[in-house]
């Protein structure tokens, strides 16, 4: 296996007037990597899944971890445990790295 080099996030990220079109960055049984870009207005709607990391790149808006709402912008990294329904609301143009370990 090599390495995957993202040299710059603004290359991959794909914004949508369609709706989210994350970008795999790797995947495997194990390991999903993605940068993801929504629309001001868009959302992801909660959803379970395994362990995740999510790292905000750019924009405001709010995630959604089981019933608690979490302010997001650039920086702000959160962990999703296993299970756990979790989505995003973007207040304005908003990028994110997405990682999931199964």
């Amino acid at each position: 296996m090599t390495a995957t080099v993202c040299l710059n996030w603004k290359d991959k990220v794909v914004y949508s007037a369609a709706g989210p079109r994350p970008q795999i960055l790797i995947e495997n049984e194990k390991l999903r990597v993605l940068i993801g870009g929504l629309e001001p207005g868009q959302v992801i709607p909660p959803h379970p899944a395994s362990w995740a990391v999510y790292h905000f790149l750019e924009g405001t808006g709010w995630m959604r971890v089981a019933d608690e709402r979490i302010a997001v912008g650039p920086g702000v990294t959160v962990v999703t445990p296993a299970g756990a329904a979790r989505g995003i609301e973007a207040e304005t143009r908003l990028a994110f790295l997405a990682t999931r370990v199964e």
